[in-house]
């Protein structure tokens, strides 16, 4: 790769994983003031990016574009008013958009170091999958130990976060995924539920007849309604996803909007019990200095985790960033345990 060159990926539409455009030559952004240019070493194919090519992504940008929700690399060139201390610094920083590129341009405030001894990829799985898990577990659900907690999708990208972290907080924890994950799930310490040949919903009265203290679910549509239901008194449902329209026709902002009716209408229901839609940009438009400041020190809480070995980076696999298309595919093709990771 030319290092005066910048290599991206671009979704020119509502396309199959193989319509994705890899463009080379492109000339390298300039930072502006308060800004930093990033040399990417490592970027993730998260949910977003698939919902992202079918045009499903509630406030996805026009096509074309460049995706990419997070990224991890090394500071290049600052601009002005950043100071010198940043250069060649190894940092992580969410985009929404545009991490699926060999130099990226972010806001210096919003770059997050990383520290020794974390590699990018390992470090990758941890940006936006480990913000969202941590947020989820400590700032929405508050779970504490001897709490029960259900979590769907326990072998995915965030959710693998997820049970390691509410076993570190000392939660006894019921994972659903596919059987193939199950013996993964059972040596961390998980109670695995197959959410294919099961009746979930049965099986997890079962293993909690007073019901749980909080289920995060990625699924959406008729889960969340389960989940809810599933409730001990008191207890938290966190709705993060609408994985169950991903393949849907039409509007990509309506599974959303259904999620946040009942989330307000169970919210004033009077039996204590509490329901979230979690989005991690949530807060940012209201304020955005406080918005920084809690996902700086909140990644930073979940990095500390990954370099005590409290959480086992997932990496499902690396490729490189021209092979996206067959990242995208993997990514989508639900046989992976982690994050599928792009580098240069």
């Amino acid at each position: 790769m030319n290092a005066v060159e910048r290599v991206e990926v671009v979704l020119p539409g509502r396309v199959e994983p193989e319509g994705l455009e890899i463009r080379y030559g492109q000339p390298v952004p300039v930072p502006g003031t308060g800004q930093v240019l990033i040399g990417m070493e490592a970027t993730g194919v998260s949910f977003a990016e698939q919902q992202m090519r079918r045009g499903r992504y509630f406030d996805q940008p026009p096509f074309p574009f460049v995706p990419g929700y997070d990224l991890v690399g090394t500071v290049l060139a600052v601009g002005a008013g950043v100071g010198p201390d940043l250069l060649g610094k190894r940092v992580a920083a969410m985009t929404r958009t545009g991490g699926w590129a060999s130099h990226v341009v972010v806001d210096a405030d919003d770059a997050v170091g990383v520290p020794k001894g974390v590699s990018p990829a390992e470090a990758e799985t941890a940006v936006v999958n480990g913000i969202t898990a941590w947020q989820m577990l400590h700032r929405k659900a508050r779970v504490r130990a001897g709490h029960t907690v259900l979590v769907h999708g326990a072998n995915g990208g965030v959710g693998s976060i997820l049970v390691q972290l509410a076993l570190g907080a000392g939660a006894e924890v019921i994972g659903t995924a596919s059987t193939r994950h199950h013996d993964a799930l059972r040596a961390l310490g998980v109670t695995p539920v197959d959410y294919r040949g099961a009746d979930v919903p049965a099986r997890v009265r079962e293993l909690a007849p007073g019901g749980v203290d909080a289920v995060f679910d990625h699924v959406g549509g008729r889960s969340v309604t389960h989940s809810w239901r599933l409730l001990a008194p008191g207890g938290t449902v966190v709705s993060y996803g609408s994985a169950a329209t991903r393949d849907d026709e039409g509007s990509g902002l309506w599974p959303v909007l259904r999620l946040l009716g009942r989330v307000w209408l169970w919210n004033w229901l009077p039996n204590g019990r509490h329901a979230y839609f979690f989005n991690v940009w949530a807060g940012r438009a209201l304020s955005r200095n406080r918005f920084r400041a809690r996902l700086r020190g909140d990644l930073t809480q979940v990095f500390a985790a990954l370099q005590r070995g409290e959480i086992a980076a997932r990496v499902a696999a690396e490729l490189p960033l021209a092979r996206a298309s067959e990242a995208m595919r993997l990514a989508e093709s639900g046989t992976v345990a982690g994050k599928v990771v792009l580098v240069p």
